[in-house]
């Protein structure tokens, strides 16, 4: 038989099919010995080895158009990034890591600061300004009751896979049953998420597809975990491939090599003392760019 692995926990391998039959399955031994782990989002045949109680043996992977280490899915769409404007405050390092991570694979990343309510004085308006370049559509939700603009996002959710992740304390959750229910109200609406999706404010420990209806499915994922950048995803010669903003001048630089750390002539310097550039995504640049080059020494 044939379905997509929706969920992943302890082992087991919970298989969707067509007609949304699930089998919770193990994966064969060959796969360990090959070094291969099944991912939540992978399409897979699978024996049955009880209709009754529907369990099997994921016996083989369909070959993956995409397939993510952090978090591990695969098979996505597009990736969704969760922060709060507020309360607690975004760590912009943790978003821009993400989005590189996203930019490695090719994956379309929307970015969420929810709690739009809570923002002071200019709060929105810099946080606008910093990922206006960045590639990235940006919304700002208040999740429990923000329609016009829960409008647009599910518009752009609709018939697509969506990993979304984000920090806890963000309202994953509210945000989730908001999309799922329309409710308005956050206490209803964190109340009615058990009966869907399997949990409320509780802390996401496994990657899970959920279908929210009206062709929205989510791969809710645990909290960040791991967000280093390695050589693995980056070479430092090309990390700044990952910051569309510092596109139009890195050709403008003097030395075709350059580093746009503290070199002579760098446009992309300049064009952060000028302001076009965000001096929060150029520090994390300089961060990751410095971590690369510290790895590539040992």
């Amino acid at each position: 038989m044939e379905g997509k692995i929706v969920k992943a926990l302890s082992g087991f391998y919970y298989v969707r099919t067509a007609n949304k039959a699930l089998y919770e399955c193990k994966a064969k031994g060959a796969f360990r010995n090959e070094n291969i782990t099944p991912l939540v989002g992978d399409d897979v045949t699978f024996d049955v080895i009880s209709e009754f109680e529907k369990t099997g043996n994921v016996t083989d992977i369909k070959p993956r158009k995409n397939s993510l280490i952090r978090p591990a899915v695969a098979n996505v769409d597009q990736a969704m990034v969760v922060f709060a404007v507020r309360t607690p405050n975004p760590n912009l390092s943790t978003l821009d890591r993400f989005l590189v991570l996203m930019q490695k694979q090719n994956i379309e990343t929307i970015i969420v600061f929810n709690k739009k309510d809570l923002a002071k004085g200019d709060d929105i308006k810099n946080l606008r300004k910093t990922y206006k370049n960045a590639g990235c559509k940006v919304f700002f939700i208040a999740a429990g009751g923000d329609k016009p603009n829960l409008f647009f996002l599910k518009q752009k959710l609709r018939n697509k896979i969506t990993v979304m992740a984000g920090p806890s304390g963000v309202g994953k959750s509210t945000l989730l049953n908001t999309l799922a229910y329309g409710k308005s109200d956050e206490q209803a609406a964190v109340g009615s998420i058990s009966s869907k999706i399997g949990r409320g404010k509780h802390t996401t420990r496994h990657n899970e597809i959920f279908d929210l209806g009206k062709g929205i499915k989510i791969v809710d994922t645990p909290g960040f975990t791991s967000l280093l950048v390695d050589e693995n995803d980056f070479a430092k010669e090309e990390l700044y491939t990952a910051f569309p903003e510092f596109a139009p001048y890195v050709g403008q630089c003097k030395f075709k090599d350059c580093s746009h750390i503290k070199a002579r002539d760098c446009a992309v310097e300049k064009a952060v003392a000028d302001g076009n550039i965000p001096q929060t995504r150029y520090n994390s640049y300089k961060a990751i760019y410095e971590e690369l080059k510290a790895k590539k020494k040992y």
